[in-house]
């Protein structure tokens, strides 16, 4: 995915050079003074990054991918290596196959009959999953272990794709903990801690980003925020105008769907929240979604009928999920 625009986007630049500048200071001055600060002020960095990450594999901010991808080498979410993400997150974005338990690696949804065949602890580890405080809580310990179970397996089978996104993860992660050895204060152990809790931030985005749904259309969502969340979350909120048109800049979707605010929520049928507030109201500890997927395996058949994207007039990669099988193997789904 690649956008037409070949000028560089500046906004996305100072925001990377903030996001590392709080990470700088919270690992080190903040540490000393406060480290409860510290530890807060690196979780946003963290999640701030991950996001910045997301805009870099859809084409941003230079016109040159490796340029752009250089600027986020650094493995500062040290979990998840970004070729992985983005390998993962632009197979999500073929959005026919949204919310498919096998074909989307972002789906949390399982197949309704390998669901009825789990034993009850792995059902009720799914549904606490299917909760938002689940979600933030488990959600990025179940997501490291699907993605490390699945890149397992595919590495021994000679996936060298996948082998690769992991070794080039190691020198990102060692330009990390180098800082955090010879200039940083804070210490390891916190530093990890502050990356869970970072994937954990990024868990409220990613909860109800895409439902069951009768057309791939109707399948993504958009949360009308603009506060904070809004910011460190890039704008991604504004997610059926991202699966709509995923080259647009962050900075830009917020315009593109209020000036078109009534196409956009008959185009996913109407698939809208007015902030976060509203969503940990209603789903802080009730799930939104049942894991089994409902509609299944209609959804998988509409949406093979009804490319997304097709009838937009303005039209020009979280990871989390659990590890799913089937006769032919497993699958994760990251998000």
């Amino acid at each position: 995915m690649h956008r037409e625009d070949r000028s560089i986007e500046w906004p996305t630049i100072l925001l990377l050079f903030i996001t590392y500048g709080l990470f700088a200071v919270a690992t080190t001055v903040v540490w000393d003074l406060a480290p409860i600060l510290a530890l807060l002020a690196a979780t946003v960095a963290i999640a701030q990054f991950s996001s910045l990450q997301h805009e870099v594999l859809h084409g941003h901010p230079f016109a040159s991918q490796p340029l752009s991808e250089t600027l986020v080498f650094p493995g500062l979410t040290v979990f998840v290596p970004y070729l992985r993400f983005k390998d993962l997150h632009l197979q999500h974005h073929y959005d026919p196959n949204l919310t498919d338990p096998y074909d989307d690696p972002e789906s949390n949804f399982q197949d309704p009959e390998l669901w009825s065949r789990r034993s009850w602890v792995s059902k009720a580890l799914c549904s606490f999953n299917n909760t938002l405080a689940g979600r933030m809580l488990l959600g990025p310990a179940v997501s490291f272990w699907a993605l490390v179970q699945a890149d397992g397996k595919a590495m021994m089978r000679g996936d060298w794709r996948v082998a690769q996104a992991w070794a080039l993860h190691i020198p990102g992660v060692a330009l990390v903990l180098t800082w955090l050895l010879t200039v940083g204060s804070m210490p390891v152990w916190a530093y990890l801690t502050a990356a869970y809790l970072g994937w954990s931030l990024l868990k409220i985005r990613t909860f109800l980003e895409h439902r069951a749904h009768e057309t791939a259309r109707g399948r993504s969502v958009v949360v009308e925020s603009r506060g904070p969340l809004s910011l460190l979350f890039l704008n991604n909120n504004f997610h059926a105008v991202h699966h709509s048109q995923p080259n647009v800049a962050w900075y830009r979707l917020p315009q593109v769907y209020f000036t078109n605010r009534d196409h956009y929520l008959r185009r996913n049928d109407g698939y809208v929240y007015r902030n976060y507030t509203d969503v940990f109201r209603q789903f802080l500890f009730r799930a939104k979604d049942p894991v089994p997927h409902p509609i299944w395996p209609v959804a998988k058949l509409a949406g093979q009928q009804e490319p997304a994207g097709s009838d937009d007039p303005t039209e020009g990669w979280d990871i989390g999920g659990v590890v799913k099988e089937r006769h032919s193997g497993l699958v994760v789904a990251p998000q």
